[in-house]
């Protein structure tokens, strides 16, 4: 057996959006199941994100914190943001991200993981990048607005950031998968085996 996800659509008898909204919107298909049955799914139609783990020379992670409504809470966060341009390049979204959410570049660009945030009821992909070698910005800081206009920024060490996250102190998903993800890696074939920032992405295809 290969531990390895693999595209697979069942049939649909029928779909309706009965929500559309400024970014995403609800669909309700009509899937046919494996015993011939048919059954109604409701789930967000997204059109994907990309997250930043970035990671200074002082084995620090750039955070940022920022009021998350539908949870009502001001959530510690790595830098993130919507693909919304359809076949976006996922590491422009990602660099445009760092510059506009931190006022930060990087220089080393790797891809961390790719995951389904919540496959149940969702259809958004994330690309999580790890970025290094950070210095700050050129130009001008981003105009911030709404949630952002009160976020606070920090960099926290990437151990203290593990115990935070095992002690259920924070709990955005980027975040967590993320530094977990770079433990990982670190423990396994290093940080310089993780896929180059370009690999193909099947959830969200991209143009170079």
């Amino acid at each position: 057996m290969t531990i390895k996800d693999a595209p697979e659509e069942w049939e649909i008898r029928a779909t309706e959006t009965p929500f559309t909204g400024n970014k995403t919107s609800v669909r309700t298909d009509e899937v046919v199941m494996p015993d011939g049955s048919v059954v109604r799914r409701d789930y967000q139609v997204h059109p994907g994100s990309v997250a930043v783990l970035a990671l200074d020379e002082d084995d620090r992670v750039l955070l940022i914190n920022q009021y998350r409504h539908p949870v009502r809470h001001k959530l510690w966060e790595i830098p993130a943001g919507l693909l919304d341009v359809p076949g976006e390049n996922p590491l422009h979204a990602a660099q445009r991200e760092l510059y506009e959410e931190a006022h930060v570049k990087a220089e080393d660009w790797r891809v961390l993981t790719d995951v389904y945030t919540t496959p149940g009821g969702c259809d958004e992909a994330v690309r999580i990048f790890l970025a290094r070698e950070l210095s700050e910005a050129d130009g001008e800081r981003f105009a911030a607005e709404h949630e952002e206009t009160d976020m606070e920024h920090a960099r926290v060490p990437v151990d203290e950031l593990v115990r935070r996250i095992l002690a259920g102190d924070v709990h955005n998903n980027c975040l967590v998968v993320g530094v977990l993800s770079l433990v990982a890696a670190r423990g396994g074939d290093g940080l310089d085996a993780l896929r180059p920032a370009g690999a193909p992405w099947p959830a969200r295809p991209f143009e170079s």
